[in-house]
């Protein structure tokens, strides 16, 4: 996945905060934790096991919902906000993800696509009604409790 840009071999390159000796607050990319847990090399590395570990339940539990009733995706990308907060990785990711779908939709507020789009809708519904009709005609309609054993 290239999130630097739509060109090909080009990919996003970002510096430590380690390398460069200054905090990336420019960019916003790096770690959101408070600066007396970055002070203590133990601690920041337990806070990161722990943002990972709450990112990973929230993931799982929007795959989990992908299949069952509730908001599966909105849940994932949650999960991947939590990780954002700390790792670099999940930022560019969710970069990315903010700009395609931005321009989702603004190519469908497209007039042309709209038009598109309700012209199949349209043509999809009389098919359905047609097969819907046809299938009522021949077999008409019989109501689940006057349904008899065979």
């Amino acid at each position: 996945m290239n999130t630097g840009s739509d060109e090909p071999g080009e990919v996003a390159v970002v510096p430590n905060e380690a390398e460069t000796g200054e905090e990336s607050a420019g960019d916003g990319l790096g770690s959101k934790a408070p600066q007396f847990i970055k002070r203590r090399r133990a601690l920041h590395l337990s806070w990161q096991v722990g943002v990972f570990v709450l990112g990973l339940a929230v993931v799982v539990a929007g795959i989990v919902m992908l299949p069952l009733p509730g908001p599966g995706w909105v849940v994932i990308f949650g999960g991947m906000a939590i990780w954002a907060t700390e790792f670099v990785w999940a930022q560019l990711v969710l970069r990315w993800t903010k700009r395609k779908v931005t321009e989702a939709a603004q190519k469908a507020l497209d007039p042309r696509v709209r038009r598109r789009n309700i012209t199949l809708t349209a043509i999809g519904l009389v098919i359905i009604g047609v097969l819907v009709g046809i299938y009522l005609w021949k077999f008409g309609v019989v109501m689940p409790w006057k349904i008899k054993d065979q």
